[in-house]
């Protein structure tokens, strides 16, 4: 076995964007060998762009007939478990685009058939090739920040006006996507929190549903959460501002980092805060002395084409992949659990988390959700935006 082939299941924003990047070579020894849609007029894009193809409209035909070794899977957000399950069964590597699912409990039984499968399982969290992001990482694992008091992300540079959510009948609706901007827009960025702070122990969040938009999801969030070695963090993401802005800021003992525009500005202390609070017995309003440093963070962010080059790498060479499909489940529990405390009023506990009950209130607003048919025709964009 020396090349990959895959098949694409969705052929839309991002599944569209996959295929060309894939059928033009940016994937080295990766193949795109058949692609699969329930939407006719997709389909007759795919027979005028990318010959040799096959085709399918549905997804069991393609795992069945298809001559593949791998699927990309990248329909709504609803079908991502069931459909990786499946693959899985039929002996497929598998990529899942984000997020990993809805909920966690059909993230769990994903999980678990990818387990027993002894394929591999990557999801498209491409945010983790980002220089700026991995930097951030190796310097809270190498304790350049020494104990992190407080991260605040806030986030909300997600523009979206009203046709966008109109422009497709399964968005922004409890019973077809799943929710608004934590379940599109951010998974990426919850993600990248717990891969650098790790997972909170509690959450207590304050969510509007519908509060710019004609809409029933979330689309404004500010959510704080706790650790139990005493770190605090403060979640703020809305796709109702604009310009908007992603500002990433963390105190620590040895000062404060801010991540902005892909820059890393670093007010490193002298010496630890808590050091100098030790030993300063005089100086009734001193601090340590501080050095405003840049912080380089060197490298390509080949973003969705490194996540798919590590797992060809992954497949042929075992290498370690970047983002195992098993870790989805992370920041979907961050994005459960959010979504919960809104609706609860309530401290939501992530080590225990009640999966359960989230499941149970999110079944009951999708048997009250309001699937308005009035889709627009629009031109696919093959960039892939969400």
């Amino acid at each position: 076995m020396n090349e990959v082939r895959v098949g694409i299941i969705g052929l839309g924003n991002m599944g569209t964007s996959h295929a060309h990047n894939i059928y033009d070579g940016k994937v080295k020894r990766m193949k795109l060998a058949a692609i699969c849609d329930i939407a006719p007029l997709r389909l007759e894009y795919a027979k005028k762009n990318f010959e040799n193809v096959e085709l399918f409209d549905n997804a069991d035909e393609m795992f069945k007939n298809a001559d593949i070794d791998a699927v990309i899977i990248s329909v709504p957000h609803y079908d991502h478990p069931g459909l990786a399950i499946s693959a899985f069964e039929h002996g497929l590597h598998v990529i899942v685009e984000k997020p990993a699912g809805v909920y966690t409990k059909q993230v769990m039984e994903m999980n678990e058939a990818a387990k027993k499968s002894d394929r591999v399982f990557a999801i498209m969290y491409n945010q983790r090739t980002n220089p700026v992001y991995k930097k951030l990482r190796e310097m809270i694992q190498r304790g350049d920040m020494g104990h992190i008091k407080r991260a605040a992300w806030i986030i909300t540079d997600w523009y979206r006006p009203q046709i966008y959510h109109d422009s497709c009948t399964w968005r922004s609706t409890w019973k077809t996507e799943g929710g608004g901007a934590l379940i599109n827009q951010n998974p990426h960025q919850l993600d990248l929190w717990q891969w650098m702070f790790g997972m909170p122990d509690r959450i207590m969040s304050h969510v509007s549903f519908g509060k710019y938009y004609d809409i029933e999801v979330e689309d404004d969030v500010t959510a704080f959460m706790e650790y139990k070695n005493g770190m605090t963090g403060v979640y703020i993401t809305s796709t109702g501002e604009a310009p908007g802005v992603n500002r990433l800021e963390i105190s620590c003992d040895m000062g404060f980092l801010e991540i902005k525009k892909d820059n890393i500005t670093f007010w490193r202390n002298v010496e630890s805060e808590r050091a100098y609070n030790s030993r300063n017995r005089t100086e009734i309003f001193g601090k340590p002395e501080c050095w405003e440093c840049k912080v380089p963070a060197e490298g390509e962010n080949p973003q969705h084409l490194g996540i798919m080059r590590n797992f060809v790498d992954a497949v042929l060479d075992n290498e370690k992949l970047i983002a195992p499909g098993e870790e989805g489940i992370f920041g979907l529990t961050i994005s459960n659990a959010i979504h919960y405390s809104a609706w609860t009023g309530n401290w939501v506990d992530l080590n225990n988390f009640d999966h359960d009950g989230f499941y149970a209130m999110l079944q009951k607003k999708i048997a009250e959700s309001k699937v308005v048919k009035k889709e627009i025709q629009m031109t696919v964009d093959v960039k892939g935006s969400h």
